[in-house]
């Protein structure tokens, strides 16, 4: 795929850029490298929570962004079909495909890869929202797509639904490399938490670690979008 040569309508335009403050930016840091010491095989990372509202599409997605700073290439893929939060949170212009369009069969894949306005930050998004994603991310299209996305680039990031609700998550990390999972802190149950790593376990996936979300550090609000959103907290990571 010479994904490099995409006509300019095949660019999606990240139109709010967020400004993490120097205590978050150091833990996306942190994430990312933990990650690289995960090993070189673990390319394609898939990130879930136990309910919506953890924070696990802003984790993701920072952590590709800082990927990129460090140099890295990396596509994100929103495969959150049902009910993704990206879009509008991001401002990002509309795409014409996505990863819906591919998995029905309807686009080829690279008319579903998008170069953005972040250098080597390319995005698949979640296209049509369809009646049946967990059937099309069991296709062997989807495991097809992840293999030829790695020979790709440096690192495969995707964004899937929170498995306490819906089981997507675990058919896209069965296929993935790895599987994080992004708790809020004081927010979920020890027995809810037990029950979807073990989902995870019966899907046979790799568990990385597990990022704790919205730790209160006191003091002032750190960064003007999480503060917004998060309050006085940042993102901990803890792996195996």
């Amino acid at each position: 795929m010479a994904i490099e040569n995409t006509e300019n309508r095949n660019l999606i335009t990240i139109n709010k850029k967020i400004t993490l403050d120097f205590r978050l930016s150091e833990s996306f840091k942190a994430l990312r490298t933990n990650i690289d010491f995960c090993g070189d095989d673990i390319k394609a990372i898939a990130f879930t929570s136990c309910v919506p509202g953890e924070g696990k599409s802003s984790v993701s997605f920072n952590l590709a962004i800082s990927m990129v700073e460090a140099g890295k290439r990396v596509l994100f893929i929103d495969a959150d079909m049902r009910k993704s939060v990206l879009n509008g949170r991001y401002q990002m212009s509309k795409a014409t495909g996505g990863l819906a369009h591919y998995l029905a069969g309807r686009k080829p894949l690279e008319e579903c890869i998008f170069m953005t306005n972040i250098p080597r930050l390319f995005l698949i998004p979640t296209g049509a929202v369809p009646p049946n994603p967990a059937e099309l991310l069991s296709v062997k299209r989807f495991k097809h797509a992840v293999d030829t996305l790695k020979e790709q680039f440096d690192y495969v990031i995707i964004d899937t639904p929170p498995l306490g609700s819906v089981i997507d998550s675990a058919i896209v990390a069965k296929e993935s490399d790895g599987v994080v999972l992004v708790m809020e802190t004081r927010a979920i149950a020890h027995s809810f938490a037990e029950r979807v790593i073990d989902q995870l376990h019966k899907a046979e996936c790799n568990i990385l670690g597990v990022v704790l979300n919205k730790v209160e550090i006191g003091g002032k609000y750190y960064g003007k979008y999480y503060g917004k959103y998060y309050g006085k907290y940042y993102s901990s990571y803890y792996g195996k």
